[in-house]
């Protein structure tokens, strides 16, 4: 799975899914697909009113020609709601900042009143910001809903199987800042 190994070399270690929970999300899911090219890997789940972009990666030597731009269109295109995951700013890691520039720069807002902390395997939290994009105005708590969606049907599918627990409870792992007291 040359794919896959693309994916794992570029995306934090947390943040990556078993290889073959992977595969099973797009053999059994009508709803998700990848896409592969010389240029880029996406993997994403098109729910009927909105996509959640899985991952999304341009190949090294075509960053900068406005690739992941094309395929970000692509997906606004459709019209719906477009969600994703993004790790927050880090000193430490230039990717991070890299990938949050280039998505605020295709017109992709952070979900600032949600809160989204996950744990990894050794049971460590981390935190990841929510980026949307929108045909039209949105309330969070809208994007908040999506969200809980695709954390049960894409990151929670089959995950006990693969990492002996559920991955993202949406009741756990996702929050409004208004919630808090």
């Amino acid at each position: 799975m040359d794919w896959y190994d693309k994916l794992s070399d570029y995306f934090p270690e947390h943040e990556m899914k078993n290889p073959q929970h992977l595969k099973d999300l797009i053999a059994d899911k009508d709803i998700y697909h990848k896409e592969e090219n010389s240029e880029y890997i996406t993997l994403y789940a098109e729910f009927p009113s909105f996509v959640f972009i899985d991952y999304l990666l341009v190949t090294s030597k075509q960053r900068g020609k406005g690739i992941g731009t094309r395929v970000l269109d692509g997906f606004k295109a459709k019209g719906k709601l477009v969600l994703l995951e993004a790790e927050p700013k880090d000193p430490d890691n230039d990717d991070a900042q890299r990938r949050l520039n280039f998505y605020a720069r295709n017109g992709f807002k952070q979900a600032d009143q949600i809160v989204y902390e996950r744990e990894n395997d050794e049971g460590e939290s981390f935190r990841m910001h929510i980026l949307y994009w929108a045909p039209a105005a949105l309330p969070q708590e809208e994007i908040l809903t999506k969200m809980a969606m695709a954390c049960k049907e894409i990151h929670n599918y089959r995950s006990k199987r693969y990492y002996g627990r559920v991955l993202a409870d949406p009741e756990e792992v996702l929050r409004l800042k208004t919630d808090q007291v």
